[in-house]
């Protein structure tokens, strides 16, 4: 994403097909979040996503199975794109933050792996089923 600053203020544009490598079905957004709260710890089978710090600062914990890496969103104009497959966990929210979040789908709760337990299962699983 690139931002275009000048005297007045800033402004990222997002555009489908563009610097979006999918068309965005959905758009949604999680405010007022406790301090303590996490959100998120889900996986999908075939969502996209693109998760930005519209506003404050907040933690994106991501799993592929085996390794773990923690991204620190705290940019308006940083986008982290979290592709199929990838269990995502939210923590860590600034009081005042706002998480936006593109989706490449319109919401499916067929799509979702919401148990970690059985997230790691279904990898194994893939991960044996590709020799």
């Amino acid at each position: 994403m690139s931002k275009v600053h000048s005297d007045s203020g800033n402004i990222t544009v997002l555009e489908n097909g563009d610097n979006i490598p999918f068309d965005v079905k959905r758009i949604y957004y999680l405010y007022d979040i406790p301090g303590g709260e996490s959100r998120g710890g889900h996986a999908h089978y075939k969502l996209n996503q693109y998760i930005i710090a519209a506003s404050g600062a907040f933690d994106v914990l991501l799993c592929d199975g085996n390794n773990k890496k923690k991204f620190t969103l705290n940019t308006p104009n940083i986008a982290l794109h979290i592709v199929p497959g990838l269990w995502r966990e939210l923590d860590n929210f600034s009081s005042g933050s706002i998480c936006l979040i593109l989706a490449s789908n319109k919401f499916d709760e067929k799509d979702y792996v919401r148990d970690y337990n059985n997230f790691k299962k279904l990898k194994k699983v893939q991960k044996k089923s590709k020799y």
